[in-house]
């Protein structure tokens, strides 16, 4: 990729919901067959961070790689998203959400990003709590740290793998 330095370092992807925002006090917007999206969306400022993730995410800093937030959340709710991030105590990082509109599986549309990101960087890691996307990932050649600190949340899951929300 033109631009990029040599010497930059490795890149560590690291997803959002799952991994370092627990979504879980929002799911019910979406558990019925009738799902409320706003509602769902609306409800990112009081996710309570996930320490586990965190303490990932600071772990890859130390060992001097470049924070990315790969987030199947759609475009508009970056506002919501960035802010959430620096109360949390991540500012400043690349933020890469799904374009709005884009109902694709979370898998597809993460993999389209990495591979965009792995075409002038090193990938060091990718870490994310979505299987599906983990085993595309793989599948890819991508190094992946599963993350299994939030229980897995089958509405959160069907969300991300069928009705390309999040």
């Amino acid at each position: 990729m033109y631009g990029v330095p040599p010497d930059a370092p490795a890149l560590a992807i690291v997803d959002l919901d799952g991994v370092l925002a627990d979504v879980r006090g929002r799911l019910g917007h979406i558990e019925s067959g009738r799902k409320d999206w706003d509602a769902f969306f609306a409800a990112i400022p009081a996710d309570p961070p996930l320490a586990e993730g965190f303490a990932v995410v600071e772990r890859l800093r130390a060992d001097g790689h470049e924070i990315v937030v790969v987030t199947g959340r759609p475009e508009r709710t970056r506002a919501d998203t960035e802010q959430w991030l620096e109360r949390n105590g991540l500012p400043r990082v690349r933020v890469l959400m799904r374009r709005d509109g884009d109902r694709r599986p979370a898998r597809q549309v993460k993999r389209g990003i990495v591979r965009r990101l792995a075409a002038g960087r090193t990938i060091a890691v990718v870490v994310d709590d979505d299987p599906a996307v983990c085993d595309e990932l793989e599948a890819g050649g991508w190094p992946v740290f599963r993350a299994e600190w939030m229980d897995r949340a089958a509405p959160l899951h069907r969300a991300q793998e069928s009705d390309g929300r999040t």
